[in-house]
């Protein structure tokens, strides 16, 4: 674990910080390669991306407090604040929130647009989700298997106590201090995100109706996060044993078949055949 990577004096630089910086600007890379095939102006990611990233952070902090509303009322200033309390599907929505704002604004085709954010979104997440493993954030459950591992400095520390007070099944023999081993859901998560880039890279260079490949990304993300969900270390499970992200994904799923549906009467034109002109290029 490596929380911080460079400490000089009171300023520091954070493993998680870095990583989602590198995510923003490796996703909008990707982007940028992803406009170009589709005969679009790649400087549009660049131009987008301080956007996504402002609609990603606020939607990520608000999200973290929509579960953590006790914490808001007892510290209103400190949560909004704290550099600490951001969950990953508030940073979605926030920044497709922010990405369709811009693109709608711009008039840019909606449908293609969607699509080449797909593999962009995927390879982000799993940087992002390094950032995660380094800090110690939002690890699994206890596991005695050979992938278990310890976060005895993690973002709560993964012992025994904590992991109790989320619902956890720890023999009564184990004090709450000791740290125990569990499942990397972050690395699970970043071999997942690597495997839907993978696949979403070789899907983008088809031909697609606008918007499909979009709701493959959404549908894909949604099974993912769902399965990870059952392993994950969580105090938010609200209904059947199910978690807040298990429903969001459920509704991600719903999304995606709706996308799939109403796009099949598009045409599907070529990747990188030049847009009708009423759709527009950017500038």
């Amino acid at each position: 674990m490596y929380p911080t990577i460079l400490r000089i004096g009171d300023f520091s630089i954070s493993s998680f910080g870095l990583m989602i910086f590198l995510s923003f600007l490796v996703g909008a890379w990707v982007l940028a390669g992803q406009l170009r095939r589709r005969g679009l102006n790649p400087e549009l990611a660049w131009d987008l991306l301080i956007w996504i990233a402002i609609g990603g952070i606020a939607g990520a902090k608000a999200y973290y407090i929509a579960l953590h509303v006790e914490d808001l009322l007892a510290d209103p200033l400190g949560s909004v604040l704290s550099r600490g309390g951001f969950v990953w599907y508030g940073g979605l929505i926030g920044g497709v929130a922010a990405y369709y704002w811009q693109v709608h604004r711009r008039r840019l085709p909606l449908g293609t647009m969607f699509d080449a954010t797909a593999p962009a979104l995927a390879l982000a997440y799993a940087i992002g989700r390094v950032g995660c493993f380094l800090v110690g954030d939002d690890y699994g459950l206890p596991t005695d298997s050979w992938v278990g591992i310890a976060f005895p400095q993690g973002a709560p520390p993964s012992t025994a106590g904590y992991l109790r007070s989320i619902g956890a099944d720890i023999p009564a023999s184990i004090p709450d201090s000791q740290v125990v081993a569990v499942h990397p859901t972050q690395l699970y998560e970043v071999g997942a995100a690597l495997v839907m880039f993978a696949i979403l890279w070789k899907l983008a260079a088809r031909k697609w109706q606008p918007g499909r490949l979009f709701g493959v990304y959404l549908a894909l993300y949604g099974v993912e996060r769902f399965l990870i969900e059952f392993v994950r270390a969580k105090s938010d499970r609200i209904l059947l044993g199910l978690s807040t992200s298990q429903f969001v994904s459920l509704l991600l799923l719903v999304v995606a078949a709706v996308i799939w549906i109403r796009t099949a009467d598009r045409p599907a034109p070529a990747v990188g055949e030049p847009l009708p002109a009423r759709e527009g290029r950017g500038a």
